[in-house]
């Protein structure tokens, strides 16, 4: 992977049901911040993710400032994020880090039968 094969990344907050009203409160911190796109907030798994999650498309020019921002401000959350390249297998499982914990993710739906 370089630089110019990634279109962009996505940040995605992982939490509890229970953690709703938190998930919110950093959402709108992280949206005051910076100009990101903000995905729907799914209190259940959905697509790859093996709890409640919402996606922030991060532009290439700040996650150079977003990534040490939220590992300051990410409010005990753990985060899954992975580059956009255009291959999901890849950007799902070599591309990624991790803030917090990482997280088994349901990889089925990217793999070809």
């Amino acid at each position: 992977m370089n630089d110019s094969s990634v279109i962009n990344y996505h940040a995605h907050i992982y939490f509890n049901p229970e953690d709703m009203t938190d998930v919110h409160k950093l959402i709108t911190k992280i949206s005051d911040k910076f100009p990101f796109e903000i995905g729907r907030v799914w209190d259940k798994p959905i697509g790859p993710h093996p709890v409640g999650s919402c996606q922030i498309t991060v532009t290439k020019e700040k996650f150079g400032s977003f990534i040490p921002w939220l590992m300051q401000e990410r409010e005990g959350f753990d985060f899954f994020v992975h580059a956009n390249t255009g291959n999901d297998l890849l950007d799902h499982t070599h591309h990624v880090m991790w803030l917090g914990k990482s997280y088994p993710l349901n990889l089925d739906l990217f793999k070809k039968s």
